[in-house]
């Protein structure tokens, strides 16, 4: 990527660090909650969903939500959206977070 102006050189830097800090807290908390429960998590690789990680990395954590479907119905007095359900392995990636309320 070629960035002419200084100020948009700056901005990227940020922007891809503040990516990787929010990519290695997912994965420590992930993997902390899994050690303080003292279970492993299972589900995350899709050529072998009974092999187990307690050191899933954010990636695999990630992959779990590329199913999910948003759909938009845009009605003239109202707009519906439809999120599909949430699997076990995604719900149990989200309580792991710590996001479990929003389940």
């Amino acid at each position: 990527m070629y960035v002419e102006r200084d100020d948009h050189a700056t901005c990227l830097v940020r922007l891809l660090s503040l990516a990787l800090r929010v990519l290695t807290l997912v994965e420590f908390v992930v993997r902390w909650q899994l050690a303080q429960e003292r279970t492993s998590l299972s589900g995350l690789y899709a050529s072998n969903p009974k092999r187990t990680t307690t050191h899933p990395t954010t990636e695999r954590s990630l992959e779990a939500f590329q199913q999910i479907t948003l759909t938009i119905l845009v009605e003239p007095p109202q707009t519906r959206r439809h999120v599909t359900a949430l699997s076990p392995l995604q719900q149990r990636v989200l309580a792991l977070l710590g996001m479990a309320s929003i389940i």
